[in-house]
């Protein structure tokens, strides 16, 4: 099916105004459809034409004012328009297939007791499939809904509940403007819990399977809906505007969150079942508090086109990490950001696929969706860090606050924005500032030049700012410079790294004849977005000093350049596995032990040949060990190093053995979630077999224990066990989204690569097809995780060169693919620069 265009978009949002949408859906019918009628109230130049969106199992009936028009003439997902009036009226009315894809009107059916669930889901295009509609972010209108559903059924969507005028109907209350990707509904036996706080109802929902969980849950889920609530209403003139504050834990949800006003919802997965660590918990809340940002970025005011796409996710992402860390007790959430977000948005910012955050131009819907990525996340957020180091948060608020006056439920771009930043902050180059950092990709490196006279001074500190040659733009950054002394001792200043001045290579005179520090750290307080590398003498002192570093942002920047220097080749990467044999103990962040323990076990296993990543992987192992030993029991420390040395460890005596409940560390609960993880390694060990995976999935009968189930069933280490899961992966459209994903996930192994080396050559002939059975969402993820990753050779760089000379690739598969393979560039590279020191 087409994708909509911007130049299709501009020119009928030049066309029409809608009014209104009224939407009748039954929910009745069966496992298979539901049926859809949507009155649509829309004023238009008269005479002129247009099309509306639908995506039917069967269109029934189409109406234009006082015209019965053919539901024949539907083309792909399009119904043209013609002959339009001045104010039009049209009705269209539609059987609806339920989807198991996540999108559209997802149906699930919870394996733990046979109940169904229905959710809406529109992002970002696919509210064609639940009604008829103008699907596009500019063109927004109040959407008045009414619901038939099974009596006993409980349904809630953006809007209070207006009425209920007999058992099984719902109708609720006009919306305010909405545009047509935040519908939403939920249906089904679901579980509530009810609450109000400052005047805002309240209400959160699971379904009824995980009620006990979500109960021993709420008050942390609500403590945390409160207090961003309150720090949201601190930071802006305009309150919460969309009445109720719902939040929805939604089954096989493949976003994290969707933030549609009235009704957030949420992954599941997020209504522990198992123990988690703290980490897991400030996930959560930043989660909640990113959704709930976007209720005025985003839903208030809405981008007109998906070019400014970062008007919603990187003021998201930054609002909901502060917010996060001003209000909540998670109060180091900016330490989380500076490793774990930024090192997906350096990543992103690297790989061919790179764009800016806020491109020129995204020529239709299906590109946009492919922008969902690390840099309009993860590097917006930290621009606007930038900004707000910059400008100065009272003038940025200030803006905000502006932008909300002028703009309120109504769509803007990224000019109306600069235009409001711009009258907070007068001399302020706004649209030079947003030149090099929003239309510009790629990613600056900082790097410290320092020399130091006998006496033990500096004669010069500079810090030498480059690009890659392929994006040669030099940028403004202010930044601190931590100055880390043998004794504890820190001094931080706080410079600017103007490149019109000083060429790219600002020299920091005021420390000329100072002492010269252990330790010189650029980017101390991680306040821009650039690589950083330390200067020799910085980098030889990192395994002594990081252990007693006292400031955990610190850490987590130099833990990042570490970890970006081993990605670059220029670490090896058995140096990063001494440093964290030697450093990671000490940590007392456990998100940061988390983080090092998952970015470096992607580089050991790709970077690394067979016997050296086995030795590698022993040091992990014993590390984590270590650290779950000296860990208090119970702990979130404890917790993490024991996941660590599981995912690590060879130990299939002990691993089993705590299967069993023997030797277990005192503190230490082998629950669901840990068993699972458990048993996924001893089956890629081939300790484990069909049978135990069986037997674990009958005593955990849930969703999650099924999703945990396909991921060790595709990792078991046999022949027919493998072709079995990659036809799943490549042939399979009636599991659902999670099933097929969490197969394609668990297929390959390092520990597998002579079992499986047949099938990389298959990705490469199979997965264009396959994509087309699947959704792009969908198709686009399963092509992600099923890539054959540890496939380290030349031989797998020139399959895909040959995949991606074809034209009947679809944008997500080839953009997965021209990414994975920079990935395995340069896994190459590291490899061949080690062989060419071993040979030497």
């Amino acid at each position: 099916m087409p994708s909509l265009t911007r130049v299709e978009a501009t020119a009928r949002g030049e066309l029409i105004t809608v009014t209104s949408y009224q939407v009748d859906l039954d929910l009745t019918g069966g496992a298979e459809r539901f049926r859809s009628r949507v009155t649509i109230r829309f004023r238009a130049t008269p005479g002129a034409e247009t099309f509306v969106e639908v995506k039917p199992a069967t269109l029934l009936a189409v109406r234009l004012d006082d015209d019965d028009l053919d539901p024949g003439a539907l083309v792909d997902n399009r119904y043209p328009l013609t002959g339009l009036r001045a104010e039009n009226t049209l009705v269209v009315e539609a059987e609806m297939a339920y989807s198991n894809t996540g999108e559209g009107m997802h149906r699930f059916v919870d394996p733990a007791d046979g109940e169904t669930y229905l959710y809406a889901m529109s992002f970002l295009d696919e509210v064609q499939r639940i009604f008829a509609a103008f699907d596009q972010p500019d063109l927004k209108a109040p959407v008045t809904l009414t619901v038939t559903a099974p009596p006993g059924w409980t349904v809630a969507a953006n809007a209070d509940v207006a009425a209920t005028p007999a058992p099984g109907r719902w109708e609720f209350a006009p919306t305010v403007p909405l545009p047509t990707y935040l519908f939403t509904l939920v249906a089904g036996p679901w579980h509530v819990r009810r609450d109000s706080h400052d005047g805002i109802p309240l209400a959160v929902y699971c379904r009824r399977s995980l009620a006990p969980y979500l109960d021993a849950e709420l008050a942390e889920i609500l403590t945390v809906t409160r207090q961003c609530l309150d720090r949201f209403h601190q930071l802006f003139a305009e309150r919460y505007p969309f009445g109720t504050y719902g939040q929805a834990f939604l089954p096989e949800f493949n976003l994290g969150a969707m933030e549609n006003p009235g009704l957030v919802g949420l992954r599941d997965d997020y209504v522990f079942r198992s123990a988690v660590t703290d980490a897991e918990r400030e996930r959560r809340a930043t989660t909640i508090a990113h959704e709930m940002a976007h209720m005025w970025f985003g839903d208030l005011v809405t981008m007109r086109w998906w070019d400014d796409l970062w008007l919603n996710e990187s003021f998201a992402e930054y609002l909901g990490t502060r917010v996060t860390a001003e209000a909540t007790r998670f109060d180091r959430a900016w330490t989380t950001f500076a490793l774990r977000r930024k090192a997906w948005g350096y990543a992103a910012d690297q790989r061919p696929s790179t764009h800016p955050v806020a491109p020129e131009e995204v020529v239709d819907a299906a590109e946009g969706l492919l922008n969902f990525d690390g840099i309009s996340y993860a590097k917006g957020a930290a621009v606007l860090r930038q900004l707000v180091a910059w400008l100065g948060d009272e003038a940025f608020l200030a803006g905000l606050n502006a932008h909300f006056a002028a703009h309120r439920f109504g769509n803007a771009t990224l000019a109306d924005l600069l235009d409001s930043l711009a009258a907070a902050a007068p001399g302020r180059d706004l649209r030079g500032w947003a030149a090099r950092w929003l239309r510009q990709a790629q990613v600056n490196t900082l790097r410290a030049e320092v020399a130091v006279a006998a006496d033990g001074r500096y004669t010069e500190v500079a810090i030498v700012q480059s690009a890659p040659a392929s994006h040669p733009v030099l940028r403004p950054h202010r930044v601190g410079v931590g100055r880390y002394h043998a004794d504890g001792t820190v001094t931080r200043d706080e410079v600017d790294l103007d490149p019109d001045v000083d060429g790219g290579r600002t020299v920091l005179t005021g420390l000329a004849g100072q002492p010269a520090a252990r330790l010189l750290l650029p980017n101390d307080g991680d306040l821009t977005f650039a690589k950083v590398r330390l200067d020799p003498a910085s980098v030889d002192a990192l395994p002594l000093l990081l252990p007693d570093l006292a400031d955990p942002l610190a850490r987590a920047v130099l833990w990042g350049a570490a970890l970006d220097a081993a990605t670059d080749g220029e670490l090896p990467v058995t140096a990063l596995v001494t440093l964290i044999e030697t450093a990671l103990p000490a940590e007392t962040e456990v998100v940061l032990v988390e983080d090092v323990l998952s970015l470096s076990r992607s580089l050991i296993d790709r970077y690394l040949e067979p016997a050296a990543r086995a030795t590698a992987l022993e040091v992990v192992a014993r590390t984590c060990a270590r650290m779950a030993s000296a860990a208090s029991p119970g702990g979130s420390m404890q917790l993490a190093t024991v996941r660590g040395a599981v995912a690590a460890g060879t130990d299939v005596d002990l691993l089993v053995g705590w299967l069993a409940g023997r030797d277990v560390p005192a503190g230490l609960a082998v629950d669901a979630e840990l068993r699972w993880r458990v048993l996924r390694r001893l089956v890629v060990l081939g300790a484990a077999g069909a049978a135990v995976i069986d037997a674990e999935a009958a005593a955990d009968p849930s969703a999650t224990g099924a999703e945990r189930a396909a991921r060790c069933r595709a990792a078991l280490p046999d022949l027919a066990a493998k072709e079995a899961a990659w036809e799943i992966v490549v042939r399979d459209t009636a599991l659902s989204n999670r099933l097929v994903e969490a197969t394609a996930e668990g297929f390959w192994h390092p520990e597998q690569a002579e079992l499986t080396a047949g099938y990389v050559p298959r990705y490469f002939a199979e997965m264009p097809a396959a994509a087309h059975l699947r959704t792009p969402w969908v198709a686009d993820e399963v092509a992600k995780l099923a890539y054959p990753e540890f496939a380290v050779a030349q031989s797998t760089r020139e399959s895909a060169a040959a995949l991606l000379a074809r034209d009947d690739l679809t944008p997500g598969v080839r953009r997965v693919v021209t990414d994975a393979d920079d990935d395995l560039r340069r896994a190459l590279a590291a490899r061949t620069a080690v062989a060419a020191i071993v040979a030497t």
